[in-house]
């Protein structure tokens, strides 16, 4: 059956990235299957209001104080109105929430579970336990996720993360990974091998490197301690000195900018690194392209998209061995090492004498990646999770059996009793707490049907749906909207907006 779903997150479009990739291309293919989504963001410079982007997909861009990394201020109830009022515009059903260090994602579940809505929650991101800011998240983690219906992660070592965290079930979490649009990565060595009904078949050309052809790094990156940017800057001038007919293509931004060029002005590096700052995400396999070897040197990585990315763009990737990375690509595509310089500059060194031996055959990584990952079944695996926690499918065929005949998970109560339960047992201190902030939630909601009455919000028209896909990919036009006449679209700043 098709939802209501809305997508929320601090981090969306402009800014480039993996979760916000992970979003959009999310939305757009559930899109595709006939449901309705919309996205709730904070405003970005440039981006206020409502906006709508390709396929009909709609985001709130809510004016919202942003401190740190894009994230907004936590506040825990002020978003409440303004995030009901986009819920009963939108006929929202489920809500879908992103990012561990997102406030708009963790303020939504809690006011979601207060308006009695179903919610998701994905995680992207790996934390520790032992430093100041991990507790603190964890604890947070711990206080949104007592209170939702299903848990998402983006690799198995995520939900290990994740399920310690937050002292969860494992059963109510599933595993589904990020993909790539592999058409939007093809490598230059692509070229017409025939015609086929109309269309042109590309073929794989190999690109054999001689022993003195001069060999690209890329690195794409943000330039941030956690993407291991000061193990790049410490190993660069290393493979650079062991290697000279190498070149460093380097294009991000970041804190650890300064840093970087600073190391290229006192090595004298600048013929041989290339520093192209920010760029937007449809300029990365431009990028890309140029090179021969991606270096991805994270220090900490749930999935990492950017690798998949760069094998579909036909480079050989040397990453570090951390996280969920082991989980990406099959070992013929990878060299690993571990988080440490040395291990870095040998791993990297191994890279470039397999390129030049011939033993490694990149010119058909694209067609090996464009098989493994596809975003469509990303969100039919989505969907499936949708319909585990609104029964649509039965407990037992969703969460499964146990060797006792017993179902061990189900989805959460929406009574205020009920939760008030769990948010009691996430600590001695910490639970009294979250149960004042429910309490208080529940308080404004109350508050806010009397004041703010739903038959004085305006339902928001719906952009023409597509027919919904059943389990069995057959369109079934259950639900057909028209834009009626007069209902009329442009384009201002880059996007469309009612006019």
């Amino acid at each position: 059956m098709p939802y209501n779903i809305a997508m929320v997150c601090d981090f969306f479009f402009p800014q480039p990235g993996g979760v916000e990739s992970h979003i959009y291309q999310v939305s757009t293919k559930l899109i595709d299957r006939g449901h309705k989504v919309v996205v709730i963001t904070h405003a970005y410079k440039g981006r206020t209001g409502v906006h709508y982007l390709t396929n009909g997909l709609k985001v709130y861009h809510v004016p919202f104080l942003v401190i740190y990394r894009e994230t907004t201020m936590p506040t825990v109830f002020s978003f409440f109105p303004i995030f009901r009022n986009i819920i009963l515009r939108e006929k929202i059903e489920i809500v879908h929430g992103h990012g561990s260090l997102s406030s708009f994602c963790h303020e939504a579940i809690l006011h979601a579970r207060t308006m009695g809505l179903r919610t998701v929650f994905t995680d992207h991101s790996l934390f520790g336990f032992a430093d100041a800011g991990s507790i603190l998240t964890n604890k947070l983690l711990k206080f949104t996720l007592s209170d939702v219906d299903h848990i998402i992660c983006v690799s198995h070592t995520c939900k290990e993360n994740t399920v310690l965290r937050a002292s969860l079930d494992p059963l109510i979490v599933s595993v589904i990974p990020n993909a790539v649009v592999a058409e939007n990565f093809q490598p230059l060595s692509y070229s017409p091998k025939s015609h086929d009904a109309g269309y042109m078949k590309p073929r794989p050309i190999s690109r054999r490197i001689g022993p003195d052809d001069p060999i690209v790094i890329v690195v794409i990156s943000r330039l941030f301690y956690n993407k291991g940017t000061d193990l790049l800057i410490a190993a660069m001038p290393r493979i650079l000195a062991n290697h000279p007919n190498v070149r460093f293509l380097i294009a991000g931004s970041g804190p650890k900018a300064i840093d970087l060029e600073q190391m290229i002005e006192r090595r004298m590096l600048q013929d041989r690194v290339e520093l192209l700052g920010p760029v937007r995400h449809e300029e990365v396999r431009d990028v890309m392209v140029r090179g021969h070897i991606y270096l991805h040197p994270s220090l900490t990585e749930a999935f990492g998209t950017v690798i998949v990315e760069a094998a579909s763009c036909g480079l050989y990737v040397v990453c570090t061995r951390v996280g969920g990375i082991p989980e990406v690509l099959p070992p013929h595509m990878t060299t690993f090492a571990k988080p440490e310089e040395d291990d870095l500059v040998a791993a990297t060194g191994k890279a470039i004498a397999a390129l030049r031996s011939g033993r490694v055959r990149t010119e058909r990584f694209h067609d090996q990646v464009k098989m493994m990952y596809s975003w469509t079944d990303v969100a039919q695996r989505t969907e499936r999770v949708y319909d585990g926690i609104t029964g649509a499918i039965s407990e037992e065929e969703f969460y499964g059996v146990q060797g006792d005949g017993k179902v061990r998970a189900g989805v959460q109560s929406y009574a205020l009793i009920d939760r008030l339960k769990r948010y009691y047992g996430c600590g001695v201190w910490a639970g009294k707490l979250f149960c004042l902030c429910a309490i208080i939630d529940y308080l404004i909601f109350i508050f806010l049907e009397l004041w703010a009455t739903r038959a004085n919000i305006d339902l928001a028209k719906d952009w023409p749906r597509k027919p919904f896909i059943n389990d069995k990919n057959k369109p079934v036009d259950n639900n057909p909207y028209r834009l009626r006449h007069g209902d009329v679209m442009d384009r201002r700043n880059g996007s469309f907006v009612v006019r």
